[in-house]
């Protein structure tokens, strides 16, 4: 027991950081993400099934601080990740349409206009990585803010990427990923999306 004693204090001296600091330091690090309140919503919002309840949903989300607009319908659970306080991050306008298992990754703000259908499994990243040296590529995260504006429809599945911005009335194609701005009444897609024609 002793010998454990004066390895753990050597641990110690060597690293500079006693065992109590570093507990303390790690479990911030490893509670960071945990968000009481979303947490609970989340639980809630689980009892709930699919495609049923879609007014009870939104309200339980506005609820824990989300700015949605009324007349808005989430058809089913949506995924909401992001550092820090996020409940601010997103604004969904008024009479939009959210169906289920879309991801929204809070890291910057998403504020998406009034009557904007988004479909199954649709994810908008406002979060990616700067390019790093050989030894990691991943290098440091970047963040920027995602804009949908008015009469926007995306299809299932889209991805749109950090700083994207996607003008009024125009439309997503399933599957596509959204690289770079799109202008108003267009219809893009594929990977990376392109302009199909205009509207």
């Amino acid at each position: 027991m002793e010998q454990m004693q004066h390895s753990s204090i050597r641990l110690e001296r060597a690293s500079g950081e006693g065992w109590a600091a570093k507990l303390t330091r790690v479990l911030g690090e490893e509670l960071v993400g945990l968000k009481p309140r979303l947490l609970f919503a989340n639980l809630l919002v689980g009892l709930l099934p699919d495609y049923s309840f879609a007014r009870v949903r939104t309200a339980i989300l506005r609820r824990v601080g989300l700015r949605i607009g009324h007349g808005t319908s989430i058809f089913g659970k949506v995924a909401l990740h992001g550092r820090g306080k996020i409940y601010g991050r997103l604004q969904i306008g008024r009479h939009c349409v959210v169906n289920v298992g879309c991801f929204f990754d809070l890291n910057d703000t998403i504020t998406i206009g009034d009557r904007v259908a988004i479909g199954h499994e649709a994810l908008l990243l406002t979060a990616s990585h700067a390019i790093g040296d050989g030894a990691q590529r991943s290098g440091e995260i970047t963040t920027a803010p995602i804009v949908i504006e008015d009469g926007v429809w995306l299809g299932a599945r889209v991805t749109v990427l950090p700083g994207i911005r996607i003008g009024a009335g125009s439309i997503v194609a399933a599957g596509a990923v959204v690289t770079r701005d799109v202008p108003p009444n267009s219809l893009v897609g594929g990977v990376p999306a392109e302009i199909r024609r205009q509207l």
